[in-house]
This record gives structure tokens, sequence and C-alpha cells, in this order.
């Protein structure tokens, strides 16, 4: 079946889309009403493709926005809405969407991708890759009560400045890679709710006069007693991070549990300070997968030593300009004949720059090989801080 694949444009198409994702989602249909607006703000690029008779078969949204990566921010990709009518599944529709949006994605100056997956192997086909980026803990609130919190909380009510929300937010991700960049109205979308009528509460906490940390969470009714679930919370370093365990420590009498996660870059169970350790149980979170749309900028603005110099080859079957060897050298990234250092495919080399993965890790696939600079590629691929807290 020969598939056209194009970007959406108009209302009509926007809201037909809508009626796809309705339909594919299980959603109700007055709800396309709702999705019909997606597609039209500047940052998010709707994609269909059409059958020959120009019946949409499936759309796929692109949502744009600012990233952090090794102290640079950069532009970054999101993948959502993926949906395709059953009369259309299995016949190429979403494969056909995806290489026509990366080729786009990487002419647009987009330097990474991500989504949050159904099915990993699905999302594999098109050069994703699983990013374990969190761990999750679920506690009784009485493991957290050797901590105290003497400062004060601050309950954010509707009307109130999500500013100092920001400012925390800002300084905290700046340390984090793949960190969206927060504009105070996309703050705004994480802290607003009434309280009183969500169950969703912000509180930004103090130590003196000056915010040290946040947390966001939702109230879920459950019986026979009810969960504190962290939806995210921010900290300015130890001080901030120990008063968000002293604050929730006060919940023993409100809830039965606490539900809260960790970028896997601490590990609760090595800092817990309780006689009750064992109260706690771990996850892993495999639920994100990013990948590479343009493999020269992200290994030029890679953290590495000034003075070093390796030979990569990287194959990527959806993005030919990513395809090739290159020597790095510092900033500089230049095609090359030389004989490669390390040979990765696009998922292998999406989580060992973004640091999802050690080198040492990474020879366990078998799509990454090394056959020469070892310990320069040691120490340049280590496991790196990543922060994922934003939807799309």
């Amino acid at each position: 079946m020969k598939i056209d694949v194009r970007q959406l444009t108009t209302p009509e198409e926007h809201y037909e889309a809508s009626l796809t994702a309705a339909v594919a989602f299980h959603t109700d249909i007055d709800d396309a009403v709702k999705w019909g607006v997606k597609g039209e703000n500047e940052w998010e690029q709707d994609w269909g493709a059409f059958a020959e008779d120009g019946t949409m078969m499936a759309r796929v949204m692109n949502n744009q926005f600012d990233v952090h990566f090794d102290g640079h921010v950069i532009k970054s990709g999101g993948i959502g809405a993926v949906a395709t009518l059953p009369q259309y599944r299995c016949q190429g529709a979403i494969t056909a969407i995806m290489a026509r949006l990366l080729l786009h994605a990487h002419e647009s100056g987009e330097v990474v991708s991500s989504l949050f997956p159904f099915n990993h192997a699905f999302y594999r086909k098109a050069g994703y890759e699983t990013v374990c980026w969190r761990e999750n803990y679920v506690m009784p609130p009485a493991v957290l009560r050797p901590y105290r919190f003497a400062g004060r909380a601050e309950l954010w009510k509707p009307g109130d400045s999500v500013a100092p929300y920001a400012a925390l937010y800002d300084r905290f991700a700046a340390g984090f890679n793949l960190a969206l960049c927060r504009s105070e109205a996309r703050m705004a979308g994480h802290v607003k709710g009434e309280y009183y009528k969500d169950r969703k509460f912000c509180y930004l906490l103090y130590e003196g006069d000056q915010p040290v940390a946040y947390v966001i969470f939702q109230d879920v009714r459950h019986d026979p007693a009810a969960i504190l679930s962290v939806q995210e919370m921010v900290w300015n370093g130890p001080a901030g991070f120990n008063a968000i365990l002293g604050f929730l420590a006060r919940f023993s009498a409100d809830y039965g549990e606490i539900r809260l996660f960790l970028p896997n870059c601490l590990n609760l169970l090595s800092l817990i300070r309780t006689d009750d350790a064992y109260g706690i149980t771990k996850t892993a979170d495999q639920g994100f997968m990013a990948r590479v749309v343009n493999a020269r900028k992200l290994l030029s603005l890679m953290r590495k030593p000034e003075d070093s110099r390796f030979v990569i080859q990287v194959k990527d079957e959806l993005i030919p300009r990513n395809n090739g060897t290159f020597t790095v050298a510092g900033a500089k990234v230049q095609p090359t004949e030389a004989a490669p250092d390390l040979v990765v495919s696009a998922q292998a080399l999406a989580q060992l720059a973004l640091g999802g993965v050690s080198l040492k890790e990474a020879v366990y696939r078998p799509d990454t090989q090394v056959t020469g600079n070892e310990a320069l590629l040691e120490e340049i691929f280590t496991r790196k801080p990543i922060l994922v807290e934003d939807h799309y």
C-alpha cells in the first residue's frame, strides 16, 4: 500500500487526527474536541499517514522543547499521541511517519528525541533505546521517622506565584541530562490545581527565609489506607533533600504508604537512616526511551577531556546523516576513513552519550564493539544524572 506522510496544518486535519486518537486510545469521542487543539501550538508538530484514498491511517505528534545535556541546552523532540486506526494497523503507517518525522527533526535542529513507549521492541525499530532514569520506592511513612523538618512549609494555593518553584527547578534541572527547560507557564502546569478538590498538594519548604525544596504529591484514596504519591520533588542539595524526607515523615497518621521516585544516581537504600530499611521496596522504571537525532552534534557537545581524541562508527537505519565514521577531537567531529575505536548503533549511542549506561555496561550489548582507545572511552562514557519530570 502506498502511504502518504505529511505534517498536518489545518484545523480540519488536527480534528481528524484527534478522532483517530480517540479511537486508538479508547476515549470518549466528546474528548476529541479537547484533542483537536493539539498541533496548533508552535511547539507541537502533528503528523499524519494517509491511504491512497486520502483517509488518515495514523497520526504522531512531536512536541519540541529544550533540554539540558552535559552543561548545554539542546533542542529536543518528544513523541506522543501515537495512534493508528485498527483497520490500518500492521501496514507500516507509524514506521512511515517516524522516518519522515525524524529526518525533519534533524533538519530543524533537534539533537535528541524521546518518548514513553507502550512497547520497547516497537520503538527500537525506530532507533530508540531504554533509558532507565529513575527508581521507584514504596514505604510506610514510619520509615522516615528519624528525619525532622524544622523549617516552614507553605502550601501553594490558586493565585500564588510559581516563581519560587521555577527558580528551584531551574537550578536543580541544570544538573541533569534530559531535564526540560521550563518557563513559568510550564511550571504553572505542574503546580496548578485546587487542592481541596483535586487532592493535589504542592508544598514549598523553607529553611529560614530561603526556599530549599518543593514537593508535589497526589492524595490517592485507597482501602484500607490512603496513599501519598509524590509526583515531583526538587531540592537544592543535601539540606533540601533531608527537608523533604523530614516533611514527608509528618504524614504517618494520614497515609498507609508513601510512593516516590529518585533519579538513579541517588540510591535511597544506601542513604536512608532508619531502623526499618527492610520496609522499603524498590523497582526500576523502564518507561522511557530516547534516540539520537543528530549524532555529530551530540558527540560535539558531550562532556569530555579537552585533549581527547577517538574514532567512532555510528549505524543508524532511519537517519542516513548519522551513518558514518567520525573523528571526535574535543568539540570537533569530522568524517574520517580511519579505523574506529568504537562501533555503535544509534540505540547504543543514545544510552552511552546521554549517560544511561557506562561503556563497561554497553559492551554487553551486541551492537557495541570497542576496538581501541579503551581507557579514554571508559573515562568519557560513564553513567550521568538524568531527570525526566515532564510527560507529553
